[in-house]
């Protein structure tokens, strides 16, 4: 007997769904009109392999050419339980592009959110100071040095703040830009900087503002005082260049252990 048939009498079950994906060629995770987008070709896949109408809700927007290395959304389906079913996560893949990834797939109590429920991101953002073929899509290539210590210094400031309108992106129907910044900081790895930002929640365009900023005080065209300046006076056009989308990475979002069953 097909199940397929008798759906509609079943309770729907609330699912995570854990991807990553490479953003080069999509416009974001969101769905937009006439665009290529992350969520569309999720939903199709979904609806698809589960013969069902699927729809999901992201933990955030990413912009077009960001990458996650873990991304999540959630859904509504009648099939019972999905959790950790190999075959089922298997079939997604084969029917996925190169460029997208199904990672798990986690069954969470009724109510769960993806967007809402989380309890904090990570970005990662990744500048290289060699042209290097292989970071062209992953990498933001400045020729020069920059000062990592003092764009260390200028993490620190942003731990001592919470509003962060000046680094968020205008015209934006936010109700609050007001965030809490758990960790702030730049490392040398390889021939690569890479700057990782963990918070509550991040604005719109927030970390490749603060990147393009950053990058100002690191060839000294900033003080630290001024940086610091900039995140007083809640004024985006104070801030500096957003960074090119490609090299930034959104790579964890964190949960409470309780939602999942």
């Amino acid at each position: 007997m097909n199940p397929y048939l008798y759906r509609k009498y079943f309770v729907k079950t609330r699912y995570f769904i854990y991807i990553s994906f490479k953003g080069t060629s999509f416009h974001g995770w969101q769905i937009q009109p006439n665009s290529v987008t992350v969520q569309r070709i999720i939903e199709e896949a979904l609806t698809m392999i589960l013969k069902e109408e699927i729809s999901t809700t992201g933990a955030g927007r990413t912009d077009a050419g960001v990458h996650a290395l873990v991304f999540c959304a959630h859904f509504d389906a009648s099939v019972p339980d999905l959790s950790e079913t190999k075959s089922f996560v298997y079939r997604l893949n084969r029917y996925l592009p190169d460029d997208i990834s199904v990672i798990s797939v986690k069954k969470v109590v009724t109510g769960a959110s993806a967007r809402y429920s989380a309890i904090s991101r990570t970005y990662r953002y990744y500048i290289t100071p060699i042209k290097e073929p292989f970071y062209k899509e992953s990498s933001w290539y400045i020729h020069g040095p920059l000062d990592i210590q003092a764009m260390n210094r200028a993490s620190e400031m942003l731990l001592k703040h919470s509003d962060f309108t000046s680094f968020s992106r205008l015209h934006s129907n936010t109700k609050t830009n007001l965030c809490k910044i758990y960790h702030a900081g730049w490392e040398k790895k390889e021939e690569r900087l890479v700057f990782t930002i963990k918070a509550d929640r991040f604005l719109r365009n927030m970390v490749r503002s603060i990147v393009g900023t950053m990058v100002n005080v690191g060839s000294g065209k900033l003080s630290i005082t001024e940086f610091e300046e900039i995140i007083a006076a809640r004024d985006r056009c104070r801030a500096g260049m957003s960074a090119p989308a490609k090299g930034l990475f959104l790579t964890d979002i964190e949960y409470p252990r309780e939602i999942f069953v």
